[in-house]
């Protein structure tokens, strides 16, 4: 099959795919009703920008070999009712993924956090190493010139997803990988659009694992008490590593992992990020690389892109942005930079911006889950809101769901800007201290320039 058409060929991840193919020696083309940036750039820079953003049935033709389908596209998509009424072959891409990559081995992280960051640690580890492997990543990583690689290497490292693999497959992307080994880094309800009771979402991880070949390899995260709970009932066919956030210690900051080699200074902060260390080292030693020199490697790991990403750092200013969404995730992500950054003023913006966390019937999740910082803002917009079809939300009903009397919440993108200048003016906090500004969402803030913001 190298004659291949992307349906909704603007998506972060299918674009990439795109590209890689094409690297390949595929013949690409694509479609879809809107492109943005990066995926806009990028694929004008490979010739495989569409002339015009819109469907269009008669780029469907029987010199197509199959089609990749992206979540984007409906039931109704005129080029997918073409491709079906000829005969093409359609997949989601996690299916055509599978099949390119039937004959490696086959490394997938799932969960509900973690992923992109213990994904790119494999990925960093492997390279140091000179080890040959593919992958596919939700995010930039430093290192790495793209976000899909597609070749002749024996080993193919995937970040899982259960979210639903097109509008032809609704069953989660995980489904269709086949690991040969696998991460389960936690479970914490999300997509809420799709799974409407934590027991359907944490039934997709039952299935996940059930589906899973006898004897394949399953690393758990054993802190997690409902990943323990799924592994107890559904793993008992895989061979089962339960993995812990190592031993470490803070020396001005930076965090420094004690292992029975000695003291190991890395780059990235956090109990949950050193938990992600631990479950990507136990990955590479399953793949041969020995642990003396996966500490060597993960000492230069930086983070993946939004990871807990430094965006300025200035006298008694830090900056960091975060795509952390999900409850779970933001608790942990301000727990990492109060216990690294104790005599900081943290400053924490929250921005409600996916389904899940601008759906009323969700937002009870977020229980004190800003209780570390010093001065919350939580941030929604409402174009997000009418952008996802939902209704409005009021303020003060948004506030009550936090749990926390201090919080600011805001639907103004002039007042955000004006609150956080006020709060980190001139570098120091309410309390004189030096100010941590952490920037947490899946969005852009309603396109807020964080630079001009926060400078001084």
């Amino acid at each position: 099959m190298k004659n291949i058409h992307f349906i909704a060929i603007g998506g972060a991840i299918m674009h990439q795919l795109a590209l890689a193919l094409q690297r390949q020696g595929y013949t690409v083309s694509g479609s879809d009703d809107e492109i943005n940036d990066p995926a806009k750039s990028n694929l004008a820079a490979a010739g495989l920008l569409p002339s015009q953003f819109c469907w269009d049935a008669s780029k469907i033709t029987k010199n197509i070999d199959a089609i990749v389908l992206g979540m984007h596209a409906k039931g109704d998509n005129p080029e997918l009712l073409a491709a079906k009424e000829m005969g093409i072959p359609i997949f989601s891409f996690p299916q055509y993924v599978y099949e390119v990559s039937k004959n490696k081995k086959r490394v997938v992280v799932a969960g509900s956090h973690g992923k992109t960051t213990i994904t790119s640690m494999i990925m960093h580890i492997l390279k140091h190493q000179g080890v040959a492997f593919d992958y596919l990543v939700g995010a930039r990583v430093a290192g790495f010139d793209q976000s899909v690689q597609l070749t002749d290497a024996p080993i193919i490292v995937l970040e899982g997803d259960e979210y639903p693999a097109s509008v032809e497959e609704k069953r989660p992307k995980i489904f269709f990988y086949h690991p040969h080994i696998s991460v389960l880094s936690g479970i914490a309800w999300d997509h809420i659009n799709v799974f409407p009771t934590y027991e359907n979402y944490f039934s997709q991880f039952e299935q996940y694992l059930h589906g899973m070949d006898a004897g394949a390899k399953l690393f758990y995260n054993k802190e997690d008490s409902e990943v323990s709970r799924v592994v107890t009932t559904s793993a008992s066919h895989l061979s089962v590593t339960p993995y812990v956030t190592p031993p470490f210690h803070y020396e001005d900051g930076t965090p420094v992992m004690d292992t029975a080699t000695g003291p190991v200074k890395v780059s990235v902060f956090g109990r949950h990020n050193l938990l992600n260390m631990q479950a990507a080292i136990d990955v590479c030693m399953e793949l041969g690389v020995s642990e003396a020199d996966c500490y060597r490697a993960i000492a230069s790991f930086t983070g993946a892109a939004r990871r807990l990403e430094k965006v300025k750092e200035e006298k008694n200013l830090l900056v960091y942005r975060d795509f952390a969404h999900a409850p779970s995730k933001l608790k942990a992500t301000l727990n990492a930079v109060r216990e690294a950054y104790p005599t900081h003023h943290l400053v924490a913006c929250f921005e409600l911006h996916t389904f899940s966390s601008l759906n009323e019937q969700f937002l009870s999740e977020y229980a004190h889950s800003m209780d570390a910082a010093d001065d919350a803002i939580v941030f929604f917009s409402h174009h997000a809101l009418s952008m996802k079809g939902l209704p409005p939300l009021d303020p003060a009903s948004v506030k009550k769901y936090f749990d926390k009397d201090d919080v600011n919440v805001i639907d103004d993108k002039t007042t955000l800007e004006a609150t956080v200048r006020r709060m980190i003016s001139a570098g120091n906090g309410a309390d004189g201290k030096p100010v941590f500004l952490l920037l947490m969402s899946s969005g852009t803030f309603d396109g807020i320039d964080w630079n001009t913001v926060s400078s001084q």
